[in-house]
C-alpha cells in the first residue's frame, strides 16, 4: 500500500469528544465510547482522520444514521476526502442482509453519493475502487434486478481484495459480500464458508475488530455452521458495546444452537441500547429475538410484558429516519411476529385464530398472521377461518410475486401449503394432509430463514410431527421432532413433542431423556407452567421411582 496514505485507527476507548459523538451515562457523566479497532488507510488530512475512522466502524456495525454523520463530519474536517461518499453510499444500502429489495429513495440516496464521489475522485487509484464497487450496487437500479448488481459488487470487491492484498478493509467488505450475495437455497454453503475462512484468519490477527466479528455471525448464521461463530458472538458485544447492533448480534448464533439465557440477555441489553439511540427498528427486532427466546424457555409472563410493550414501542417508530441495521420492515415483522409467537408457541389455539392483521407495505408481515389463524382454526376445527387465511396467504404470496420478492414468495406459498395440510386433515383427508405436510417440510428444508426473524412461526418439520401425534403415528412422530432438533436445537414444541412421542411409542429412555432436557432448557419458566412442563416433570419423577 502507498507510504503517503494515512492509516488511521479508531480505538475502543475513543473518547465521545471530538470526532467521537457525546454519550452520556444515566447520570449525566461522560462515557467512552466503544465501537472497537479499525484501521482503514486514506489519502485524507491527518485531522479527519480520526473522524472517519470512526464512521468505518460504525458501518461495520450497521450503525448506518450514525455512519452517514460520521462521513458527513469527516467531509467537513477535509472536504478533499471524498472517500467519504463510499461510505455514505454503502450506509445507505442498508443492511445487506436484509432480504428483499431496497427502497427506491434510499437507492436514490446511495446513487447521489457515488455520483458525488466521481465528481470529485478521490485522489488514490485504491480509493476510486472503493467507490467504483460500491457503484455496481446502484447503476440502473430502476431497470436491473437487485440479485445481478449484488453479484457485480461482489465480484468487484473480489478484484479490490486481489488488487490491494495487504488492505485488510478490502478482504472484509469482500467477505462480507460474499456472505450477503450467497444463494439461499444452496446448501453446501461454499460462500459463506470462504468468507468465514477470511475473516477468521484476519479475526485472530485484529481481536478487536467490530466488522470481523459481526460478519463471521452472519457468515455461519445457517444451522450446520453456527458453532464456529460462538467466539464471535460472546465478544462482539465487548467490542462494540456503543452499538444496539453489536449486542443484538450476538442472538443470531446463540438462536442457532439453542442458548435462550444467553440471548434474552444480549437482546435485553440491545433493546435498551436501541432505545436510548432512538433506533426504534432495532428495539423492535431485538424484541422480537427476545420473545422467541422467552418462550422457547417457558418464561412467559416476560414474553408478555414485551408483547404488551408493542405499541408503545411502535408509537416512536419512525420509518423515514436512517437508523440501524433493522430495516423498516424488520419494525412491521416484528409487530405481526410477537403476538403470533405468543399464541403459538403457547398453544393458545383461540388467540391464534383470532390475530388481527396489520397491512403494511410489506405483505410477508400480513402473512404471518393468516397463516397464525390457520393453525389454531386447525386446531379448533374451523374450516372457514382457515380457508379465509389460505386464500390471504395467497394474495399475499401473488402480491410478492409481482413485486419480484422471490425469496418472501416462496416463504409465504410454504405457509399456505402447510395451512392447506392442515385444512385437509380437518376435512377428513388425512393421507392427503400428511403428503401435503411432507411435502411442504421438504420444501422449507431447500431454503434457509432470514436474518430479520429467529425462526419460523412454526417449523414445518415440527408441525409434520405434531400433525403425526394426533394421527396416532407416534414412532413417525419423534423421527420429525429430533429431525426439527437438528436444525433448531432446544425448541420447546419439538422437544416435548418428542418426549410425548416417544413415551406413546413405548420408548421410555427417549421419553424420560427428552423430558429431562425440557425441564434444564425451562430452568426459569413460569411455575407451575405450561402442561407440557407439568407432564415432564411427571415422567420424570415416574422414572426416578423405577
Amino acid at each position: 500500500m502507498r507510504s503517503s496514505l494515512v492509516v488511521g485507527v479508531v480505538s475502543v476507548f475513543a473518547l465521545a469528544s471530538g470526532a467521537a459523538a457525546a454519550q452520556e451515562h444515566e447520570h449525566g457523566a461522560a462515557a467512552a465510547e466503544k465501537l472497537g479497532t479499525v484501521h482503514f488507510a486514506t489519502s485524507c488530512r491527518a485531522a479527519a482522520q480520526p473522524s472517519f475512522d470512526r464512521a468505518v466502524a460504525l458501518l461495520h456495525s450497521f450503525e448506518f444514521g450514525r455512519a452517514i454523520a460520521g462521513f458527513d463530519a469527516t467531509l467537513k474536517a477535509d472536504p478533499s476526502c471524498t472517500i467519504s461518499y463510499w461510505g455514505i453510499a454503502l450506509s445507505r444500502w442498508g443492511n445487506p442482509f436484509a432480504v428483499g429489495a431496497k427502497p427506491a429513495a434510499a437507492q436514490q440516496q446511495g446513487r447521489a453519493a457515488i455520483e458525488r464521489a466521481k465528481a470529485s475522485p478521490p485522489k488514490t487509484d485504491r480509493e476510486k475502487a472503493y467507490v467504483d464497487a460500491a457503484s455496481k450496487l446502484y447503476a440502473d437500479f430502476e431497470r436491473t434486478p437487485q440479485t445481478p448488481r449484488v453479484i457485480a459488487y461482489r465480484d468487484a470487491m473480489a478484484a479490490l481484495a486481489a488488487r490491494y492484498p495487504d488492505d485488510t478493509e478490502a478482504s472484509i467488505f469482500y467477505a462480507l459480500s460474499l456472505a450477503f450475495a450467497a444463494d439461499p437455497s444452496d446448501k453446501t454453503y461454499v460462500n459463506q464458508k470462504k468468507a468465514g475462512a477470511i475473516l477468521q484468519s484476519l479475526f485472530a490477527k485484529q481481536p478487536d475488530h467490530p466488522g470481523l466479528a459481526h460478519y463471521i455471525i452472519h457468515s455461519y448464521d445457517v444451522p450446520p455452521l453456527a458453532n464456529y461463530a460462538l467466539e464471535a458472538a460472546r465478544r462482539y458485544a465487548k467490542i462494540a458495546p456503543s452499538a444496539p447492533h453489536a449486542l443484538h448480534m450476538p442472538s443470531h448464533t446463540f438462536t442457532r444452537v439453542g442458548y435462550w439465557q444467553e440471548s434474552i440477555d444480549t437482546n435485553i441489553a440491545a433493546a435498551a441500547a436501541a432505545k436510548r439511540e432512538g433506533s426504534t427498528g432495532e428495539e423492535l427486532h431485538a424484541s422480537d429475538y427476545q420473545t422467541y427466546a422467552y418462550l422457547q424457555t417457558g418464561q412467559d409472563r416476560e414474553a408478555l410484558r414485551v408483547r404488551e410493550s408493542l405499541p408503545e414501542i411502535f408509537g416512536r417508530f419512525n420509518a423515514a429516519a436512517a437508523g440501524s441495521a433493522a430495516p423498516p420492515s424488520a419494525a412491521y415483522f416484528a409487530l405481526a411476529a410477537i403476538p403470533a409467537r405468543y399464541a403459538l408457541e403457547r398453544g393458545d389455539w383461540k388467540a391464534a385464530a383470532t390475530l388481527e392483521p396489520r397491512q403494511s407495505a410489506f405483505p410477508y408481515t400480513e402473512a404471518m398472521t393468516y397463516f397464525a389463524r390457520a393453525l389454531g382454526a386447525a386446531r379448533l376445527g374451523d374450516a372457514a377461518t382457515i380457508r379465509a387465511s389460505i386464500d390471504a396467504l395467497l394474495q399475499s404470496r401473488d402480491r410478492l410475486t409481482q413485486a419480484n420478492e422471490t425469496y418472501w414468495a416462496e416463504q409465504v406459498e410454504i405457509q399456505r401449503r402447510g395451512a392447506a395440510a392442515w385444512l385437509a386433515l380437518v376435512e377428513g383427508r388425512k393421507q392427503d394432509a400428511l403428503a401435503e405436510m411432507r411435502a411442504t417440510a421438504e420444501r422449507e428444508d431447500a431454503t434457509e430463514k432470514s436474518a430479520v426473524t429467529p425462526g419460523p412461526l412454526a417449523p414445518a418439520r415440527e408441525l409434520l410431527g405434531e400433525m403425526l401425534l394426533q394421527m396416532n403415528e407416534p414412532a413417525q412422530a419423534l423421527r420429525e421432532f429430533a429431525t426439527t432438533l437438528r436444525k433448531e436445537p432446544n425448541r420447546f414444541r419439538a422437544v416435548a413433542g418428542a418426549a410425548k412421542a416417544a413415551a406413546a411409542s413405548g420408548n421410555r429412555v427417549a421419553a424420560r431423556t427428552f423430558s429431562d432436557q425440557l425441564l434444564k432448557i425451562c430452568a426459569k419458566a413460569d411455575t407451575p407452567g405450561r402442561p407440557e412442563l407439568q407432564l415432564a416433570r411427571q415422567s420424570v419423577t415416574r422414572s426416578g421411582a423405577r
